[in-house]
């Protein structure tokens, strides 16, 4: 797989896992719209927080492929494996997008005690008084336990460098902007499409497709 083809499945994987973001992040999307003080802008707001947030994934992504470019990749079957494992986390994060299959969620079941101090940390901002107080913000919560997420940087250890994973992660975290905005600003039209069962199906089985791919190649 070329690292255009990273980058497209990174941003499916994260347009078709808003549905799950509506539920877990959304949340915090939406309720960061009234922890601001009035005088402060949503759009800014809210593009700083998601700023904040895909800056977390992006570096997550960097970090994991600085230590697979400069450590698993010098161990020739070390690549194999990388590659498998990708494939394996598409085939998963596709039964989990399509809604067939949900185990990715006991992921953050088992990182959630590790988030404890971030949150902890993060009211530290609060009320968010100015744009740039949102970016620490989103960057603390990008890091909150969710199975896409780390299912996603587990695969983009495969990217083959820390560049490409990182920008891979980018590129995730951009596909899951369209949901977290729908739902801050209540945009009904696209809240549904997200959720519509055709749409899930359909990326589902992209991702999936592509997993297979690179079973296949490997």
């Amino acid at each position: 797989m070329t690292e255009y083809g990273f980058y497209l499945t990174a941003f499916l994987i994260g347009l078709g896992g808003s549905v799950h973001c509506l539920g877990m992040c959304g949340g915090i999307a939406g309720s960061l719209l009234f922890s601001a003080t009035p005088n402060v802008g949503r759009t800014q707001l809210l593009l700083s927080y998601n700023f904040g947030r895909i800056f977390s994934y992006s570096l997550m992504g960097l970090i994991l492929g600085f230590v697979s470019e400069k450590w698993l990749l010098q161990i020739q079957e070390s690549l194999v494996y990388l590659r498998y494992l990708g494939a394996m986390m598409l085939l998963l994060m596709g039964l989990y997008i399509s809604q067939i299959w949900q185990g990715l969620r006991h992921f953050e079941k088992l990182f959630m005690p590790f988030f404890t101090p971030l949150k902890i940390l993060s009211k530290r901002f609060l009320p968010l008084t100015n744009p740039l107080k949102a970016i620490p913000y989103g960057m603390l919560w990008g890091w909150l336990p969710c199975g896409l997420i780390y299912s996603t940087l587990a695969w983009s250890m495969s990217a083959g460098s820390a560049i490409h994973s990182a920008l891979t992660m980018c590129f995730f975290g951009l596909g899951t902007l369209p949901g977290l905005i729908a739902i801050s600003l209540t945009t009904d039209t696209l809240k549904n499409l997200l959720r519509h069962p055709l749409t899930k199906k359909v990326v589902g089985f992209f991702v999936f497709t592509y997993g297979i791919v690179l079973l296949y190649l490997t």
